[in-house]
């Protein structure tokens, strides 16, 4: 059950709406199921030749009342607007059970607390099996206002009491730092325009990718303006910097033509412009990584920062925890943006997914995550996308969104880790799509049966407590054609072992061959970096590569720069 409080300053335009055939005709016997008192609300009912104005002037009288007392200026914003929506699997309710549910939101919220006999006035209207709309004029009859602060939470509150009294499906509580949900208005204006999101929603998604991949607010505010997305910046009085910004999505605008604005905190609470500082330090431009020795070290170094967050999530510094999720969910977008193939849609999926588990009131310590999030935008300049590194870097997040679930859940941040378990599921689809075929390949090229009876003995030797469930796992075969290469690349394939078996436990792995396959493959190349250390080599000196190419975040790919198909 999902109220939805907002406030407004038209009375008789909120009940013509509530009472007339709605925007596409769907609004069906519209009438009162309660009210502040049932006697004196008239119910205009499905009337057309209704004005609607005895209703409103019942409900503005004391607001009237108020305006004289004040010398003719009304209160701001004295309409309140509560819709209250059951989900989809719902049972149906009946009148007598919405009108409970709506006496009891506004007696949590303090529109009209119960027996209170100078509260404001209210209605309920029905013109839908699943849901109401709850109305008031907040001034009370004695004058005052009624006191709604943190009315919205409050209404959460009462709607999870109710959702268990009445068996309706069980909401994940908030803890407040979710992001706005797109209006009613708005949902139904992308549908008109035949967009699949609304603006809200995509301007969110821009922003974030662009953010996940840019070093500098400057950056930041250019790359939105190359998508077509309008900026506007609000500057402090006195310093002339930015304390502020507003985005518009292309073609949005109003009935006067003019663009739809959006704050950054408006679309998400870590897009505000002094979160978005925290993740982006002013650095220069001759600051930013533009040379790489080699193209695979973007993906080594993501990998290895991704393991090193798993061991953060453990270690019972919550801060630095929650700052790793959130340059986690800055990793996923890169990581979509330089992957290619048919998995790239659920990695997409992911990162959109993993916005609501990247952020809770445990304020993140942004500083303790720099090695993750410097490592996701060198990602985000990735020329190549080496193979089996890929899905060894896939591999790495599946087991990251499954730990921040856990973390999630052991602090009761019920909505984050149902996000973060969404994100696992998208991350676990996207690596069985990229894995599955290379799987299937190495076990195809696994080395002649002296060589692997060596590995086997190696095994034993490395990992005795392991061996044979690692030696009974089906991916067994592909990881003997990963130890030859790693042998070729210059590793010892015992030492090795030991080495990968000890970064974390095993125990809990249903396949354990297939984890150390993986993380053999994260390992750097043992001759090239011996190469490296010798300078240059074959007349190319080592400070000599190829430039990344210009930033290319999810957001800026050519095929989606507009929200218009």
């Amino acid at each position: 059950m999902v109220p939805d409080v907002s406030t407004g300053s038209d009375t008789r335009g909120l009940i013509v709406y509530l009472f007339g055939p709605g925007r596409r005709d769907e609004h069906t016997d519209p009438h009162i199921v309660a009210a502040w008192d049932m006697a004196g609300a008239p119910d205009p009912g499905r009337d057309p030749t209704a004005t609607y104005t005895h209703l409103a002037k019942r409900l503005d009288h004391h607001v009237d009342l108020r305006t004289r007392e004040l010398g003719g200026k009304k209160p701001p914003q004295h309409v309140w607007h509560c819709p209250v929506h059951t989900a989809p699997s719902d049972r149906y309710l009946t009148d007598a059970e919405w009108a409970e549910v709506a006496r009891r939101i506004v007696h949590a919220t303090g529109i009209a607390p119960e027996g209170d006999e100078k509260a404001c006035r209210w209605i309920a209207v029905r013109h839908a099996d699943d849901h109401i709309h709850i109305m008031a004029t907040t001034v009370r009859a004695d004058g005052r206002r009624p006191r709604t602060h943190r009315d919205g939470q409050r209404a959460q509150a009462e709607c999870r009491k109710i959702e268990a009294e009445f068996g309706l499906r069980r909401l994940k509580s908030g803890d407040l730092t979710a992001p706005r949900t797109p209006t009613g208005a708005e949902r139904a204006k992308a549908e008109r325009q035949g967009q699949t999101v609304t603006a809200r929603h995509w301007l969110r998604e821009q922003a974030y990718a662009v953010a996940a991949a840019v070093h500098n607010e400057a950056d930041y505010f250019t790359v939105l303006q190359s998508l077509g997305i309008k900026v506007k910046t609000r500057l402090g009085p006195e310093t002339g910097d930015v304390i502020g910004y507003s985005l518009a999505a292309p073609g949005d605008t109003n009935a006067a033509g003019e663009p739809v604005w959006y704050g950054g905190s408006k679309l998400a609470p870590d897009l505000s412009i002094n979160r978005l500082r925290e993740r982006l330090p002013d650095q220069k431009v001759a600051d930013h990584p533009r040379y790489v020795a080699d193209p695979v070290d973007p993906w080594h170094h993501t990998t290895t920062a991704i393991h090193a967050a798993r061991t953060v999530l453990d270690s019972g510094d919550d801060a630095a925890a929650q700052g790793h999720l959130a340059a986690f969910g800055d990793a996923l977008y890169n990581i979509a943006s330089a992957t290619t193939g048919p998995h790239r849609a659920e990695l997409r999926a992911a990162a959109m997914a993993f916005n609501r588990a990247r952020r809770s009131a445990t304020r993140a310590d942004h500083q303790a995550a720099t090695a993750l999030r410097k490592a996701a935008k060198e990602l985000a300049y990735a020329s190549t996308e080496p193979g089996g590194l890929a899905i060894a870097l896939l591999f790495a997040t599946v087991h990251l969104a499954r730990a921040a679930a856990k973390w999630h859940e052991q602090r009761g941040h019920e909505q984050q880790a149902a996000a973060a378990e969404e994100a696992f599921r998208h991350l676990q689809a996207g690596y069985q799509q990229a894995a599955t075929p290379v799987l299937a390949d190495l076990a195809h090229r696994a080395p002649r049966a002296a060589t692997a009876r060596r590995y086997e003995q190696d095994i034993r030797a490395a990992l005795p407590d392991h061996a044979d469930r690692i030696l009974a796992d089906p991916t067994w075969t592909a990881l003997t054609t990963t130890l030859a290469q790693a042998e070729t690349a210059g590793h010892n394939p015992r030492r090795l072992l030991a080495e990968v078996g000890a970064q974390r436990e095993l125990d809990s792995a249903e396949r354990p061959a297939e984890v150390l396959n993986w993380r053999i493959t994260a390992q750097p190349n043992r001759r090239t970096q011996a190469a490296r250390s010798r300078g240059p080599i074959s007349g190319t000196s080592a400070m000599s590569a190829t430039p990344y190419p210009p930033a290319t975040p999810v957001a800026t790919r050519p095929e989606e720069r507009s929200r218009h198909r």
